[in-house]
This record gives C-alpha cells, structure tokens and sequence, in this order.
C-alpha cells in the first residue's frame, strides 16, 4: 500500500508541475477571461457545453448514487417516484430555474446577486459558509474514495476476508446455532453445520450470533482506525491525510484557471460516472440474483400504500431539494459566468431531469449487485442493503469483493465515486472564490492563482481534525447540521426576497431580457410555484426537521451533549450573518427599512448593452461603490465592491 501511496503520489506531483510550466507561459493573460468572452471583466464559459456538465457534475454528487437508491427502496419501491417527481416540479425545478436566472441576469456570485434585496444579503453569505463548511468534509469522503481506489490495485482485495486486522467477531458467513430433529432426539448445531447437511431448523429455534462483515470491520479497523468517540481524537491517520492532500491538489488544478480549466476537466469528470454505471449494471444483470435486487428496487415489490404516509412525502422533497444542489450558492456561481441572452430556462429543464434520471438509473446498478450479494450470501436483500458510508465502504465492496476479477469492479466503483465528488467540489471551491472575486475584482485580476492555492491549503489544514481517529464523527456532524436546516432557511428567505420583496413580476421581466418576452400562461406555473407553493413547502420542511430533531449519532455511539452544541453554533455561525447585515443595512439607511428592500443603484446586468431602458439609469459598479464607501479603495489600494 505505501509503494502504491508513493508512485500515485509522484504521478499526481508530475501532472501539477506540468500544468503549473504550461500555465506559466500565459502568466500574462487573465486566467479567469478570454478574448472571446462577452464580459472581459468577468468572464465567461468558453462554450455552452462547459457549462451544462459543470451544472450536471455539481448536481450529480455521491447522494445520487448512495442515498436515492435506499431511499426509494424504504419508501415503496417504485411507487416513491411518484412523490419525487411531483415534489421536482414543485419545489426542485422551480429554485433552480430561479437561481440560475439570477446568477446569470445580474454576473454576480451568491453575495452581491443581493443588490436586488440588500436586506437579504446575508442570505448569500449565509450561502458561502456553508458551502464552506460542506466542501471540508466533502473532500474527506474525495479522500476515502481515493485510499480505496488504491487498495482496489491488489490481487485480493483487503476487505474480502477476516485477515490479520480482524477480530473474533469478524466473518465472512452468518454465525448461529438452531435447534434440529434427529432419530426422535432435538440437538442444538451451528447454521453451518446444519446447511451442509442440508438439515431443516425446527421452527422459531434459530439463534443468530452478532458477526461483522469483513468489509465492515476493515472500514473501522483499517481506514479510519475508528476511535471510540468525538472525544477521543487519537492521531492523524497518515495515509488518510496524504489523500486528503492529493484530492485537494486535484482540485486547486482543476481550478487553476477558474472555469476556464474547470470547464474542460468536467468533461471527463461528469461523463466517466455514467459510462461506469453503465458497465456495473451490464454485469450486475448478468450475476445471478440480480433481478431479485431490482425487484425490491423498482418492481413487483413496490408498495403503493406507503404514500398514505408523510414521512414518504417528506424524504421525496428532502431528496429532490438536496440533489438539486439548491440554496448553496453554486448554481448562482457558475450561472453568473454565462452570456447575458443564454437560455437558462432550458438549461435548468436539462440539468433536472438529467439528475433525477441519474439517481434512477443509478439505482439499477446498485441493487443489481446487492441482489447478487443477497444471493450468495443466503440473505434476503433487506439484509443487505444500506445508505450512505454504510451502502459505499461496507455493503457495495463486500459485493463487489465476491465478483469474478474482484479488483477490477472496486476500482470502477471507486474511481466512479472519487469523479461524482470531485465535480461538485469543483462547484463548491468555485462559488467561495468568486464570492472573493466579486469582492476584490482587481485584485483577483492579478492574483487569481494564490488566492486558489491559498484557499484549497487553509481548507486542508481545516479538514486535518477529518482526518484523525475521530475523524468519521466529526464529518457527520458537519453534515447533519450544515448540511440542513440553514440551507433550508436560506431558500425559504430567497424565495421570500425575490419574489415577495424584489417583486416576482419584476423578476420575470428580468427574466425575459435574457431569454424573451413569453406570453403569460407561460408563466402561471412558475408564479405559483415562486409566490406560494416552493415557500410554504420548504418551510413545512424545516418545521418538520426541527420538531423531530434529535441528536446525532454514528451507528451506535450518541454524541456528547458538548459535540451536538458545537454543531448548533456551526449552524448559528453560518445564520448570524443575515440578521447582522440587515442591521448593517438598516444603519446605513439611518433607519430606513424601506430603502433597504429596495434594489441598490448598481444592480441590473453587468455590461450596459444590455440593460435597455428599464436599466439605462443603473450605476456602474465603481460609481455605485464610490457613492457608498469611497475610503476602502484608500485604504486597500484596491477599487473594489463591497458586500456591505
């Protein structure tokens, strides 16, 4: 493993300084803008296409593949499709189409787009930490995939049986003993005895042993070095770190140029995905079982019944507004980059459906194989199925372990997973960095590259804590509370602002500068779903969460009262900003809330060919930013915007 460890490393060390000497040569050209582009400035996608894959690959992450699939299975098979594509219409598609159209109208990231509310614009700081927060641990899981995509380069792979790190516990079969009849006598034997005799168990006498799976115990054993809670620390595991800094230098590469080098790694990391799930469900179909696993997927046992229930309903729209990638301020970011006419409406349509038929289809690959595994295991498929780190480090390697050329598959499998993450992470470093950027344009001009290479290293050193015996508990926690209610917050006063505040027919007309006039039926559906329905469905949603809050755990070890209070002030630091600029604003208005709610002089499109008569009067940027805080440009020797 460490041989693998070194040679991967010094290919990954040749390819950066490669890039680094290529890049050197255009040192003096902007590395965030190019002589085709419409907003010099700024920048823009190189082509349509660039952008679509990059939306694609940051909706298109690891909950695709490791939480839709389990979902539907608990939720009625395919019956919970039913609920998810009706809560994609309602609450889904109408945030993104939304998002987009702001980014895109105003060439703004997630904090200045809230010139159109300056109230509200701690909402996009809100944003920006918490995807600040997401893409520390986000890069953990990068860095799991990569440790066992390493592993995966073995004769035999290491979790495929009780080997030296194993315990007592640990076995590749069930253990248990039952009660069995023989010349008129009842004798206890262990279930393997009695199968490979093929002997039948009296009735209700079976006694089953608690065993670990393999797989199981080489994730806690091997790669985590499990401690026994949050409070144990233990030591930074080495192996782990140095892939948490490989997957970090993948991205600042990625990312040297800004969407100008991003937009071309996405079409192998988006498109790579779906050619492996392809291959995977080609051979999951031909393995005996297979269909037993669909079938409890999408197929006969589907239970229509289970809409009657809320908690149904309520995953649906949980699912569909997370997959999404709505309320983080990605889709904001990358939006900001394309030309002031492209066709966002249909860009949104496209990036949905393209991720809700991924998550289906990803679902065939998945239980095709746990199909398999339940078959030569002798376990019904319920058994055998999980989500999360569960389905992608204990349950799917243990069958792919059993699979002819075993190392083959989990290298797929892994490779898969290390390609899903890595785009979204992309779109996650991107939207930090140009909120940094709409900050200090000038300055960016200049030092777009260290400032890349200094925020990929801080976030390393902060996921370091990720990285220790505890490491596991503390990406968890990271998850269960920043991952959640705040996001969930920001899209219900997103909506709010924009369409209640702002004005949503004022939106629409914004709207139609980029894509054209439509004739008003075209917008009923939107209207409603913008006014009434998305708002009150997303706030149904956070009450529902909060009423049934409890505190997190990791399988069976409860967090310390101390640990869950670490994860409210993560959340509380992430929405403390957006009452502290509204007070900020209100100040500066001399008590004014009204002209609070009003949209800021320099909001409008960013290049004035485009702003027409209903935007002629708008003020540039610089003019606007002179008028509101002339001292910052003195003082930095920068003349930036400001968020404040």
């Amino acid at each position: 493993n460490t041989r693998i460890f070194i040679a991967t490393w010094n290919m990954g060390l040749n390819h950066i300084l490669t890039c680094c000497q290529n890049s050197s040569k255009d040192v003096k050209q902007e590395s965030h803008s190019g002589s085709g582009d419409e907003n010099k400035e700024r920048g823009n996608w190189s082509k349509k296409s660039d952008y679509l894959l990059s939306m694609i690959g940051y909706a298109v992450g690891l909950g695709n593949v490791w939480r839709f699939p389990y979902l539907t299975y608990k939720n009625g098979g395919g019956a919970f499709l039913i609920p998810y594509t009706i809560m994609l219409a309602l609450a889904g598609l109408p945030l993104f189409f939304l998002e987009c159209s702001m980014g895109q109208f105003s060439s703004s990231g997630p904090v200045l787009v809230w010139r159109a509310v300056p109230i509200l614009q701690g909402v996009g700081i809100t944003m920006v930490l918490v995807t600040t927060f997401v893409s520390i641990y986000y890069n953990i899981i990068i860095a799991y995939s990569l440790y066992y995509m390493f592993a995966s380069f073995q004769t035999i792979l290491p979790w495929s049986d009780c080997f030296e790190w194993a315990d007592e516990m640990c076995s590749k079969v069930t253990r248990g003993f039952c009660n069995v009849s023989l010349s008129n006598n009842t004798v206890a034997y262990n279930l393997t005895w009695v199968k490979e005799r093929n002997l039948t168990c009296i009735e209700n006498s079976i006694v089953m042993e608690d065993v670990d799976l393999p797989s199981k115990q080489y994730w806690e054993k091997v790669t985590l070095r499990l401690s026994g809670g949050l409070d144990e620390t233990g030591e930074i595991v080495w192996y782990l770190a140095l892939c948490l800094l490989l997957a970090w230098i993948i991205v600042g590469a990625a990312l040297f140029k800004g969407i100008k080098s991003s937009g071309k790694v996405v079409y192998f990391t988006a498109i790579f995905p779906y050619i492996v799930l392809i291959i995977l469900l080609v051979r999951g179909a031909t393995l005996e079982g297979a269909f037993n696993g669909i079938d409890y997927y999408i197929g006969t046992k589907s239970n229509i019944t289970k809409l009657m229930e809320a908690e149904v309903w309520k995953d649906a729209a949980t699912q569909i507004f997370f997959s999404l990638s709505t309320a983080w301020g990605g889709l904001i970011a990358l939006s900001s980059y394309n030309k002031f006419h492209n066709n966002c409406y249909s860009d949104a349509i496209v990036v949905c459906v393209t991720n809700c038929l991924t998550s289906v289809f990803a679902g065939f690959a998945i239980f095709s194989i746990l199909g398999h595994m339940a078959f030569v295991t002798d376990k019904p498929v319920p058994e055998v199925v999980d989500s999360g780190f569960g389905l992608a480090f204990i349950a799917y390697p243990e069958a792919l372990a059993k699979l002819p050329i075993s190392p083959l598959w989990s290298f797929l499998f892994f490779f898969m997973l290390l390609t899903l993450g890595l785009d979204s992470q992309f779109a996650m470093i991107e939207t930090i960095i140009t909120s940094i950027q709409d900050a200090f344009p000038q300055m960016m001009k200049r030092m777009r590259i260290p400032v890349t290479v200094g925020c990929c290293v801080i976030l390393f050193l902060l996921g370091l804590l990720c990285v220790t015996q505890s490491g596991i508990y503390w990406v968890n926690l990271i998850d269960y509370f920043c991952g959640g209610w705040a996001i969930l917050f920001s899209a219900v006063l997103e909506l709010v602002g924009i369409n209640w505040i702002y004005g949503g027919n004022r939106f629409i007309k914004d709207i139609e500068m980029m894509i054209g006039e439509k004739h008003w039926t075209f917008w009923i559906w939107w209207r409603a779903c913008w006014f009434v329905v998305s708002p009150l469905l997303l706030t149904a949603i956070l009450l529902w969460s909060l009423i049934t809050f409890h505190s997190p755990t990791y399988g069976s070890v409860v967090y310390p009262t101390w640990g869950t209070a670490i994860g409210w002030c993560m959340i509380c630091f992430c929405l403390i900003w957006i009452p502290i600029v509204a007070v900020l604003k209100i100040i500066r208005a001399k008590g004014n809330v009204l002209q609070t709610c009003k949209a800021a002089q320099n909001w409008g499109p960013a290049l004035s060919q485009h702003r027409g008569e209903r935007y002629k009067h708008m003020l540039d940027s610089k003019q606007a930013h002179a008028e509101e805080l002339p001292t910052v440009s003195k003082l930095t020797g920068y003349d930036n915007y400001t968020y404040f």
